[in-house]
């Protein structure tokens, strides 16, 4: 068999196969002669058909066959001859077979790049020391306020003001005809000046009265977020079904007990001040992390397969079709597709795998690996994650071995970052406080 590889660049190749004819014809020879025990034909005893015979019937299976175990089998034996780490599935397309020529085909294939040894130490990096503030823990709890907040209907006979829950029903028209996107739509509940529709929406509805009926003109700007909604102007028939007010619990004992698992204020505060706690670290260990990233993607550089990109694509287009599943909507719903997803997020695939072959290379580099009282750690911090017992998830992960080999991993790889950090030089430092920009009118 001759092999030979064309470089299209350095993770991408072009596997020239050329096998001599003399082992096609004894495939050939192999595949008919098994065929010969099983064929049943009329007119012929079994195991006594004449070759003749059975190529006038079978020839064309039989080529197939053959073909796919060529290429199969010397497929495999190349990979493992030339040490090819290939990644994603190769492209082939196979010949016909010819019983008087060699067979040769062309496998374009990609391969996990080489990268050289990389000089992780010596870093300069800066550590925000986040400090939580009362503020934030009394903006938490207004947030469990709201949480909690009821509902009130207005029985006076006063307008809707910003602020009120509208209970209304509307339908909204195309060029005076009813639209598919504005469909009527019963007892739906907005709440007055958050712009759930538009902010023109809600302006028009202030100051209507219940049962009070009114035709609406609504322009829908461009990038609005229902795409089959931009730059039309729809007109609404919209009746003012009932008008409710919120009300909010106070701030004291009774709403911690009311939330659960708590029994006074106090032991609610301490809650949210774990919770910030436990925020504010995992975003200096992404902070740390963007920056050690960022410095070592900058020097080292090496092409990523394609293939790899493609994979993660799919991953995080699927982690957001859950996502959106998990809050009752869809990609649709939301005007968007996969095809814009992938557009979107693809700079962001690459850098992640960028990252994953970093530290891939790091762990072999260093001769990482990963100890027992490392991986029950990790089970231990699974299990507070999820809330569930330690052994159900070591039960789970011995039953997916896949999934436990993914999970050693991305420990292995923390005990990478953890590696460069430890040869870094981190300054501690104060937060810039963030700076918020004014919302501009719609």
């Amino acid at each position: 068999m001759q092999v030979t590889i064309e470089d299209v660049s350095t993770v991408k190749k072009i596997l020239h196969v050329e096998i001599p004819n003399d082992r096609v014809i004894t495939e050939i020879d192999k595949a008919y002669e098994n065929l010969k025990k099983t064929a049943k034909l009329k007119g012929f005893r079994p195991g006594k058909t004449p070759r003749s015979v059975l190529e006038q019937f079978f020839k064309k299976d039989v080529h197939s066959d053959v073909s796919n175990k060529l290429l199969q089998d010397s497929f495999i034996d190349v990979v493992r001859e030339k040490e090819l780490k290939i990644v994603g599935d190769p492209k082939i397309e196979p010949p016909v077979l010819d019983e008087k020529g060699p067979y040769k085909y062309d496998a374009t294939i990609e391969i996990k790049p080489e990268i050289a040894d990389i000089d992780f130490k010596g870093l300069t990096l800066k550590k925000n020391i986040y400090k939580i503030s009362d503020d934030e823990i009394e903006a938490q709890l207004k947030m469990l306020q709201k949480n909690l907040a009821q509902q009130k209907t207005i029985e006076e006979t006063r307008p809707a003001i910003e602020g009120d829950f509208a209970l209304i029903t509307y339908e909204g028209f195309k060029d005076g005809k009813p639209f598919e996107e504005t469909a009527k739509t019963e007892n739906f509940t907005i709440k007055l000046g958050q712009g759930r529709i538009t902010k023109d929406f809600d302006l028009q509805i202030t100051g209507m009265k219940k049962g009070e009926k009114k035709e609406i003109k609504v322009h829908f700007p461009e990038g609005y977020f229902n795409s089959k909604l931009e730059n039309l102007d729809i007109v609404f028939d919209v009746t003012l079904n009932e008008i409710r007010e919120e009300i909010l619990p106070e701030i004291n004992d009774e709403l911690a007990i009311n939330l659960g698992g708590f029994n006074t204020l106090e032991e609610l505060k301490d809650k949210i001040k774990e919770n910030l706690s436990q925020g504010y670290e995992k975003r200096v260990e992404q902070e740390l992390n963007e920056q050690i990233f960022t410095a070592l993607i900058a020097k080292t550089q090496f092409e990523v397969p394609e293939a790899m990109v493609e994979f993660e694509l799919e991953n995080i287009i699927a982690d957001a079709e859950r996502s959106f599943a998990y809050h009752n909507t869809s990609l649709e719903a939301l005007g968007l597709s996969k095809e814009t997803l992938a557009v979107k997020y693809r700079d962001t695939a690459e850098k992640q795998i960028r990252r994953h072959l970093i530290l891939d290379k790091i762990i072999g580099q260093e001769k990482l690996v990963l100890k027992d009282d490392e991986l029950e750690d990790g089970f231990k911090k699974m299990s507070e994650s999820f809330n569930q017992p330690v052994d159900e998830i070591k039960k789970y992960y011995r039953q997916n071995k896949d999934k436990l080999d993914y999970f050693k991993h991305t420990l292995l790889e923390k005990c990478a970052i953890n590696l460069i950090i430890e040869n870094s030089s981190v300054e501690n430092t104060e937060p810039v406080p963030e700076t918020k920009t004014e919302k501009q009118p719609e």
